[in-house]
């Protein structure tokens, strides 16, 4: 017995790994979900999803659901892929079932968020009844990091405990924020596979409102107070072309490397919408789901679109690459064209008669004259 008891230690140890792991199957992991983020630290952004039985990945946030891609698993691992912003979700499976992991970069470079997804839990949890109802508009200065402040406009719904609602900019807005009342303070986050969003805040009885926005790089104080009238201000006033020009004039390759020009025969004696956009942005998500209908509607009346991608690399391939992808999403049937860089510099120079720049994205309307 002495001489075959290691013999049967060795051959259990050797048949324990293959016992322990079961692999999941999406079936497993289909229902709703809860995901929380880790940012600088200590702030906590949660985010609500659900994932069907065909591993179909819908992303919530109050009134909208915004599809992301298919669940592959790999043994004990699990990816959501975020194709929209060329991200994922790199997730472990536990042995109890929890998942762990992170939201990264497709390539593994540049992004690495903790995230703790974790099944059928509410979005934030309520604590103490709400102190009263905020809804309405609010007009908020927000104290940028280069020391500047940013004049914004927080609209707020409130139902129960329940609050959703947006910050409105001349540049752009939060898009769907969704949240909760606790007391006298708010709280509100948002995720669609780029960055989470995250707002928190106290208002006071007399509308007062303070706190501040976070990402996973900044953290911006804001501040005023509630104004039934308020609004962000007039966009056409942020962009215009610089004196001495009356046109834009510019040279860019379309999405299969055709050079194109704005004097081209396809947009001559046509009204033209110009886009400066990049398939990163979420703005520009918004604004190609009203354009890529609408252009069909419209396209037949004299009127044209072109969108100008500045992305966030400079490499063709990859360009091209996420720009098809945003193609396909939105079955977008105008002219699509590679500025280069997404930055502000970039825009400038590609379009040099333009006086400003200031956001992503940018629309300009040119006449038919």
């Amino acid at each position: 017995m002495t001489g075959t008891a290691p013999f049967r230690i060795l051959i259990a140890v050797l048949l324990a790994p293959c016992c322990v792991w079961a692999q999941t199957s999406v079936k497993d992991i289909a229902g709703a979900w809860r995901g929380e983020f880790t940012i600088q630290d200590t702030i906590k952004v949660p985010f609500n999803f659900e994932i069907d039985e065909s591993g179909k990945v819908i992303l919530l946030n109050a009134d909208e659901r915004f599809q992301s891609g298919t669940v592959t698993i790999k043994k004990d691992s699990l990816f959501i892929p975020l194709d929209q912003f060329d991200n994922e979700l790199a997730l472990r499976i536990h042995k109890n079932g929890e998942l762990s992991g992170r939201l990264e970069k497709q390539n593994q470079a540049g992004l690495n968020v903790p995230l703790t997804p974790r099944k059928g839990t509410p979005r934030f949890k309520k604590k103490t009844p709400p102190a009263k109802d905020i809804s309405g508009s609010y007009v908020v200065e927000i104290l940028l990091s280069n020391g500047k402040k940013e004049k914004s406009v927080a609209i707020f719904k409130q139902d129960g405990a329940k609050l959703t609602g947006t910050f409105l900019k001349q540049s752009g807005d939060a898009r769907y924020l969704e949240g909760t009342v606790n007391g006298n303070r708010f709280y509100l986050s948002s995720f669609i596979g780029s960055t989470p969003g995250y707002y928190e805040g106290t208002v006071t009885p007399t509308g007062e409102i303070s706190g501040f926005q976070a990402g996973t790089k900044i953290r911006y104080p804001f501040s005023r107070k509630y104004d039934p009238t308020a609004e962000p201000g007039d966009p056409f006033t942020l962009s215009h072309l610089k004196p001495g020009y009356s046109s834009l004039s510019f040279s860019l390759p379309d999405i299969d490397g055709n050079k194109m020009s704005l004097h081209d025969k396809k947009f001559r004696n046509k009204a033209v919408i110009i886009a400066i956009t990049g398939t990163w942005c979420p703005n520009c998500i918004d604004e190609a789901a009203f354009l890529a209908p609408w252009y069909k509607k419209n396209k037949d009346r004299g009127v044209e679109i072109i969108t100008i991608h500045y992305e966030r690399q400079t490499d063709t391939a990859f360009a091209h690459k996420v720009m098809r992808r945003f193609r396909n999403r939105f079955d977008i049937e105008y002219t699509q064209l590679f500025g280069g860089y997404a930055t502000g510099d970039s825009v400038r120079a590609t379009l040099p008669a333009l006086a400003s720049f200031r956001a992503f994205p940018t629309t300009l309307f040119i006449g038919k004259d």
